[in-house]
């Protein structure tokens, strides 16, 4: 059966047109199966995962047009449909374009980093990980903000299929110290001395860097490992300083209540901003 784009948007959204006009199904934003039968991700659903070749997702990623987060959405569940996983039929009908929207931070606002919103859209719908969808997520935005990206090893730029030669278009590593593009491609432009717009090469490594390192942990986590033991999964040190008063369900004094992970005093210095 074939459908236009008209048709196949209004699938997508969960609308009907009954002969009245268009009526509001439901709130999910795939249904389970459509009109005629076919598979649709259900809000709620988990999807088994399989284990994954870190360093041929990685290069994916790499290959992947579309902007940061499609790289990465992409380019793991692409793998997952071609995997040995039960769902593998079902990974297959996911229209990963849906994630083209977070390319710099969410349509160029510098916010969310793609590589993060991708990382929650896809663990949010798997199974077979343990129970470590949140720790793994977690995982995920701690290394983003404190290691030193992209990787960069000669290993790695051989397994993505780059060269040397393009090296010289990312310049200097750096550290995000936050999960917001902006101060990702900030921290980096000042240690490379290149501008947002010369940003390609250097990007298109860091999606490669994520991809392979949720996979790594996914893989972990499949074979049993408990990743929310590691320090990797947790606040540092100083955030959670900063939640012992201002806590989720209880705060000192009159500090503020706040439901945050990140880095405080990327943003924050002392209680005055």
């Amino acid at each position: 059966m074939s459908i236009n784009r008209r048709q196949a948007l209004t699938q997508i959204i969960g609308l009907s047109t009954a002969a009245a006009g268009a009526t509001l199904l439901g709130t999910s934003a795939f249904a389970a199966t459509d009109a005629d039968g076919n598979y649709r991700l259900e809000l709620g659903e988990k999807l088994k995962y399989a284990p994954l070749d870190a360093m041929l997702t990685a290069k994916l990623a790499y290959e992947t047009g579309g902007g940061c987060m499609h790289q990465v959405f992409h380019a793991i569940v692409t793998m997952l449909a071609a995997s040995g996983s039960v769902d593998a039929s079902k990974f297959a009908t996911i229209p990963t374009a849906l994630a083209g929207y977070g390319w710099a931070g969410v349509v160029g606002q510098g916010t969310l980093c793609g590589n993060l919103n991708a990382a929650g859209m896809l663990i949010n719908i798997l199974d077979d990980i343990n129970g470590q969808n949140s720790a793994i997520i977690g995982a995920s935005f701690r290394y983003y903000e404190t290691n030193d990206l992209p990787l960069s090893s000669a290993e790695f730029i051989a397994g993505i299929g780059s060269t040397d030669a393009k090296s010289l278009e990312v310049g200097k590593t750096s550290i995000a110290n936050s999960p917001l593009c902006h101060s990702s491609i900030s921290n980096w432009s000042a240690a490379s001395g290149k501008p947002f717009a010369l940003k390609g090469e250097r990007c298109k490594r860091l999606s490669a860097s994520m991809a392979f390192y949720i996979v790594d942990l996914l893989n972990r986590a499949n074979a049993g490992e408990d990743i929310s033991v590691l320090a990797e999964a947790k606040p540092s040190v100083e955030a959670q300083a900063c939640q012992s008063c201002h806590g989720v369900t209880e705060t000192m004094g009159s500090a503020a209540s706040v439901k945050t992970d990140m880095e405080c005093t990327t943003c924050h210095t002392g209680h005055y901003n």
